[in-house]
């Protein structure tokens, strides 16, 4: 529906529809009908004046089908391996044709997508770019050139607030609640979050960064997430400047 009716020329934004249920009961309005909606959402567009969602491209559509695609490959290939060591004798030799079959698909999408991205000039440069930062490996890349084309486009702020890294404030006069991270695109933050933890290892700026968090006493989780929206910072800045990852050691 958002395709078509960007097609046909008209201004679409995407909003969560719990913001507009929540809208709704802040104005009292706790009746549901397809008039009352239709009112409330022409009531949300002219208070909040949501941002309108560019228009992808052919190739940006497909990309992204793809790349949704290789996630929903690796989800069953998961489950069919789980699967496969509770299974009874007579039905592991049908998952594991099931789980062959599975792989094979994988490394064809992988190859489908490794060409698509070569093959554009604006793609190719962007995911070198992704990884020569340490820690960003080629599904890392892609995932990020397909479901977050605003990479580059945005200040820091923004970005980690689109991806949902951001920690949201708790606060109440004197009160200092524990800041959370909430909302954002889950598939997004699934790659961040390994990339985040290899990067931890191998990743000189985000390493002394983890063990700094862990020093100070931060959960791991804690400062894994802490990772995850400075790597996002970094990457998007390197986007932003076109320029590959640098890394200066400071000296004493």
């Amino acid at each position: 529906m958002v395709a078509e009716l960007a097609h046909a020329g008209l201004a679409v934004a995407v909003v969560n529809p719990k913001r507009v249920r929540e809208f709704a009961r802040a104005r009292g309005q706790l009746a549901k009908t397809d008039q009352l909606d239709a009112r409330l959402l022409a009531h949300v567009a002219e208070a909040i004046r949501p941002p309108v969602r560019p228009l992808l491209s052919a190739d940006s559509d497909r990309l992204a089908a793809l790349v949704t695609r290789r996630r929903q490959v690796i989800d069953m290939l998961t489950a069919e391996r789980h699967r496969q060591h509770t299974a009874p004798g007579s039905m592991r030799e049908r998952i594991g044709q099931h789980i062959a079959w599975l792989t094979e698909e994988l490394q064809a999408l992988d190859n489908d997508l490794r060409q698509f991205i070569d093959q554009n000039p604006a793609w190719h440069a962007t995911d070198d770019l992704l990884q020569s930062a340490p820690g960003v490996g080629p599904v890392t890349a892609m995932t990020l050139i397909a479901d977050l084309p605003e990479l580059g486009q945005l200040d820091r702020q923004a970005i980690a607030a689109l991806v949902g890294v951001a920690p949201m404030n708790r606060d109440s006069g004197p009160k200092r609640g524990k800041r959370r991270t909430q909302g954002g695109r889950a598939q997004v933050r699934s790659v961040l979050y390994m990339a985040a933890l290899s990067a931890s290892r191998c990743n000189p700026v985000i390493r002394a960064f983890y063990e700094k968090l862990i020093q100070r006493g931060k959960e791991q989780k804690v400062a894994l997430t802490a990772c995850m929206r400075k790597v996002l910072v970094i990457l998007n800045a390197m986007v932003k400047k076109q320029r590959a990852w640098q890394y200066v050691k400071k000296t004493a």
